[in-house]
């Protein structure tokens, strides 16, 4: 396997904005509409993600030269799989209420597609280290994706943030922001308003 590709900061980079696995990519879009009615879960998903991702990638990439075209995507798979039974377990244990909210999802980060990807892309043919800084990059965009999502769900939705009342008692909530609803419409406006950044800051670099 080769190591001729981007650098580890550039992974790094990449995975925050240029190549965001949410408003880039759109990749996760399921846990991503589903768990963002508030922050808690959206940051309990996030954190589950980038464990799995991290632990994937590196253990991908150690084992990059024993891939078989063939079998990879079956390697990738169980890979991901024994991390997220790890996750699952381990939430199951210490956050036993936020693993009854989650539900399915948790398990389901085993087809999560931000994973397998970056596993394909990146962690099969680059070294450990540029595999780890990748994850770390993805994990970080796939972060701060979820947490833009969820802050203004839960804000308009509850008048809360992470369960501390941000808003005044007065200011009527809009429930349809915790509802599905609420998470499709949110998506299109910061998915709408990350594409006007991407294309200014083309513009910006073009001029300079």
């Amino acid at each position: 396997m080769t190591n001729d590709g981007p650098t580890p900061l550039e992974r790094f980079i990449r995975g925050i904005l240029p190549e965001n696995p949410v408003y880039r990519q759109l990749l996760g879009m399921c846990p991503t509409l589903a768990v963002t009615n508030s922050m808690r879960a959206a940051m309990t998903m996030a954190g589950a993600v980038a464990f799995v991702l991290i632990c994937a990638n590196i253990v991908t990439s150690l084992i990059r030269g024993l891939l078989k075209p063939h079998l990879r995507i079956l390697v990738f798979t169980l890979t991901i799989a024994t991390f997220v039974t790890i996750a699952d377990r381990l939430i199951a244990a210490f956050m036993y209420d936020m693993s009854k909210q989650l539900g399915p999802y948790i398990p389901l980060i085993i087809v999560n597609c931000i994973i397998i990807c970056r596993c394909e892309v990146c962690a099969s043919k680059q070294s450990v280290f540029t595999a780890t800084s990748d994850a770390l990059g993805q994990a970080l965009g796939n972060m701060l994706a979820l947490a833009s999502i969820a802050t203004v769900r839960e804000i308009l939705g509850t008048g809360m943030w992470f369960g501390w009342r941000v808003l005044p008692a007065a200011w009527p909530d809009w429930v349809v922001m915790v509802l599905p609803p609420g998470a499709f419409l949110t998506l299109g406006l910061l998915l709408g308003c990350a594409n006007w950044i991407s294309v200014k800051w083309a513009q910006h670099g073009r001029k300079a």
